[in-house]
């Protein structure tokens, strides 16, 4: 079978997910890009719960002016972290979802750091 892009990413999150597991102490950050949007959830990975997420659709639909780019993952970013950090979350696992570290996803991970999560 002729590797595609997408296969490629699906390999490289089973890699991935094999290593991480979020905990109640130390949740999974995990990231999810399309063309449009970029949304990223907190997850505890024991229960099954998502703890906070946020995304540039529920930015844009609070009225901020939100595109696809490198800015709006950055402000996802900053808008997770403080969502987490009110749950006095201080410290999560940051998985890329089979996603090259570069661009958005990068982008992003800046922004919660920015914005007081550590990983």
């Amino acid at each position: 079978m002729k590797m595609t892009k997408t296969l490629a990413r699906a390999r490289r999150k089973v890699r991935i997910r094999k290593k991480l597991a979020g905990t109640a102490e130390r949740p999974r950050l995990v990231v999810y890009r399309s063309n449009r949007h970029i949304y990223a959830q907190v997850i505890d990975d024991l229960t099954g719960q998502t703890l906070a997420s946020s995304s540039s659709l529920t930015l844009s639909r609070a009225g901020a002016s939100v595109k696809a780019d490198k800015e709006a993952a950055t402000l996802v970013g900053k808008d997770l972290a403080a969502k987490v950090l009110e749950r006095n979350i201080q410290a999560v696992v940051f998985d890329r979802n089979g996603y090259i570290y570069h661009g958005r996803v990068q982008a992003l991970a800046d922004g919660a750091r920015d914005g007081g999560l550590k990983f």
